[in-house]
């Protein structure tokens, strides 16, 4: 089986129907750290949550002041709309496919850590890079829960789709496959997101389970100009066409 790990986004969906249910791995394990966003977020002190949420404005930090463990949940795959999300357009896919996703992605967010795709979660804000009072997410998440996903994907192929910054969140064992996207041979960074979403997307519609499967795969405005092998790293290298 093929499982996919991919990047959160900053901008999130309001609301959801879902209903709370277990996390990837164990809720315990984060007790303390969402404890410490929710004390935050309730203390009334508008330097900080500011600071947490990255915002200037108080005005932007109300859609996120609120109780996480009584918000409304929403599939993590859902809940964030940022570029790869769009691209991703999860909303347009047959339910095939969203099953898939929901099973099969990996989501390292900023606050929860590790998800399913197909894991519920309340709407939140926590910048990119940002502590969490005395919690720092990436080193958290990291101690706790690389063994857990050491032996979710001991018997299955990694598509890693992360942006840079959560490859400090868990650290790959074992061969993976990464991507990177060239446009007039320089590397990109915002269609890096879209493409990333892009991929995703041909990979749910086709219900790719295994790297071989991925290989062949055409992907509409990609092209393959290079595989390079570092050790355990597989990086396939497309151009963007034009």
């Amino acid at each position: 089986m093929l499982k996919i790990l991919f990047s959160p986004a900053e901008s999130k969906k309001i609301g959801g129907e879902e209903s709370k249910k277990e996390l990837f791995g164990s809720s315990g394990a984060r007790e303390g750290i969402l404890n410490e966003y929710v004390n935050i977020v309730n203390s009334g002190n508008e330097d900080t949550i500011k600071e947490l949420f990255g915002f200037k404005r108080l005005s932007d930090c109300k859609p996120y002041i609120n109780n996480i463990f009584d918000a409304p949940l929403m599939h993590a795959i859902e809940r964030y709309n940022g570029v790869a999300y769009e691209y991703l357009d999860f909303d347009s896919l047959e339910p095939e496919a969203k099953e898939y996703l929901k099973l099969n992605t990996i989501i390292f967010s900023n606050l929860y850590g590790p998800l399913l795709g197909g894991d519920a979660i309340a709407n939140y804000k926590v910048k990119q890079g940002n502590n969490i009072g005395s919690f720092i997410p990436d080193k958290f998440y990291k101690d706790r829960f690389s063994y857990q996903l050491d032996l979710y994907l001991a018997n299955c192929e990694i598509l890693d789709l992360r942006a840079g910054h959560y490859d400090k969140f868990y650290e790959i064992k074992k061969p993976y496959t990464t991507l990177k996207f060239l446009k007039g041979g320089k590397s990109v960074s915002h269609w890096a997101k879209a493409y990333r979403g892009l991929v995703l997307r041909a990979v749910a519609q086709n219900n790719i389970n295994s790297i071989k499967e991925f290989m062949a795969l055409e992907i509409e405005g990609l092209s393959i100009a290079e595989i390079r092998v570092i050790k355990a790293k597989t990086e396939i290298i497309y151009n963007i066409m034009e």
